[in-house]
């Protein structure tokens, strides 16, 4: 059976749009779905400062923008739909796109991404970008010598107040419970830090604004008593984890325990011929720019794969279930 594409990319990230521009330089003709949010998570984003090439940063959406326009550029062709169902058990392999029926390819690269969990009180999502962030790399230098929060008691949550110590005058961590998840290792670098703070027993009611997306303070509510108390701040990093996109391909791609896919050698995964860049199988950088490397990588795996195709694939059979592995 003759497929309708060589390549398909879901996700139009950077990791997606890196694919494209890689796949539509080497005349693969990529077809690009954009996914429920096109442009992924830069587009929360305010100012980007450290893209390489940009010494005086370049707005989230604008890179976003340019990424997009150069991948049209080398004829990537780009669909505005969302994709509700993928068959990777037979080739060619199949997508669902609720805008534009079934079409059928080669080669796939999932960029997915993966998106921050928020606490979901309205403000945080109205002040992301301004005073509310998910990104302590991406955002902390915009807070030198403030006093900022940081919601949530993992170990990721450990590490990004750990680092948010080299800018912020004080970090104060609130976690809903009176012990932290972290590892002991984590647990034990954060409370000999003396730049940062814990309150115990408390969730964010309320993210305050002075109106113009500029944080003035939180207000947190214990847990066990109710009762609530405003701490004045300049910032509030949400850091209590990300889901990866992949619902998708559950069942039919190797997973790890947290939900990401696993890769091989590069960006191959379990099913020949689908391949993974960006925060859908990244969960230890989570960066822009280690998303577009990865979507390279993606690329550059699929052209490969492709060249080496016989002429008329015989079904693979991709197992309906596979199984799912523990991290590392």
């Amino acid at each position: 059976m003759t497929s309708d594409r060589r390549v398909v990319i879901i996700g139009s990230g950077p990791a997606g749009l890196t694919a494209a521009l890689y796949a539509a330089r080497a005349n693969l003709k990529p077809l690009l779905i954009e996914g429920l949010e096109a442009g992924g998570q830069l587009m929360l984003t305010t100012m980007v400062e450290n893209w390489p090439g940009y010494r005086d940063g370049i707005m989230g959406p604008d890179l976003m923008a340019e990424m997009r326009a150069q991948a049209l550029r080398f004829g990537t062709e780009v669909i505005e739909g969302n994709v509700t169902a993928v068959d990777l058990g037979q080739r060619p392999l199949t997508i669902a796109i609720d805008a534009a029926g079934r079409i059928t390819t080669d080669a796939l690269i999932i960029a997915t991404g993966a998106s921050a969990r928020w606490l979901e009180i309205g403000s945080d999502r109205k002040l992301s970008g301004h005073g509310v962030s998910t990104c302590a790399t991406c955002d902390g230098y915009f807070f030198r010598g403030k006093p900022i929060a940081v919601i949530g008691g993992g170990d990721s949550a450990m590490e990004e107040a750990i680092y948010l110590t080299k800018f912020a005058s004080k970090v104060t961590v609130v976690h809903r419970r009176d012990t932290l998840r972290a590892s002991k290792i984590m647990q034990d670098k954060a409370i000999a830090n003396p730049k940062i703070d814990f309150v115990w027993d408390s969730e964010v009611a309320e993210i305050k604004d002075v109106g113009r997306g500029e944080v003035t303070g939180i207000v947190v509510r214990n847990v066990k008593t109710g009762q609530l108390r405003e701490l004045p701040l300049d910032g509030v990093f949400i850091a209590i984890g990300h889901t990866p996109n992949t619902a998708l391909v559950k069942g039919q791609l190797e997973l790890d325990g947290n939900g990401y896919i696993v890769t091989h050698h590069g960006t191959r995964t379990s099913v020949p011929g689908v391949f993974a860049a960006g925060d859908v199988q990244d969960h230890v950088y989570r960066q822009a720019v280690t998303a577009a490397g990865s979507g390279c990588m993606a690329a550059i795996d699929a052209e490969r794969y492709l060249e080496g195709m016989p002429e008329h694939a015989e079904t693979v059979g991709a197992p309906r279930s596979v199984e799912v592995r523990s991290p590392q």
